[in-house]
């Protein structure tokens, strides 16, 4: 672990003593945490990642039609290109 030194402003840093307090951890702790919450939202995703993530979120539906009836849908709506 790597020490480091932030400035937080007045209210900053009573909002993270009382937080602190509240939830008995060390203001160190409390830091430490938001910013692993941060970096989890906002570390940058690969494609095959997200990929991997949406895998299966319709599985189970039965309110979608079937891969077949979509396509013949789409066939009939899209013009062919020449």
């Amino acid at each position: 672990m790597q020490r480091t030194q932030i400035y937080l402003s007045d209210s900053e840093k009573q909002g993270l003593q009382a937080l602190a307090m509240s939830r008995g951890l060390s203001q160190s702790a409390l830091i430490r945490e938001a910013i692993d919450s941060f970096l989890e939202c906002h570390q940058p995703v690969g494609r095959l990642a997200r990929l991997r993530q949406a895998r299966g979120i319709w599985a189970g539906r039965e309110d979608l039609p079937s891969w077949p009836d979509l396509r013949s849908e789409l066939n009939r709506q899209a013009p062919l290109v020449p």
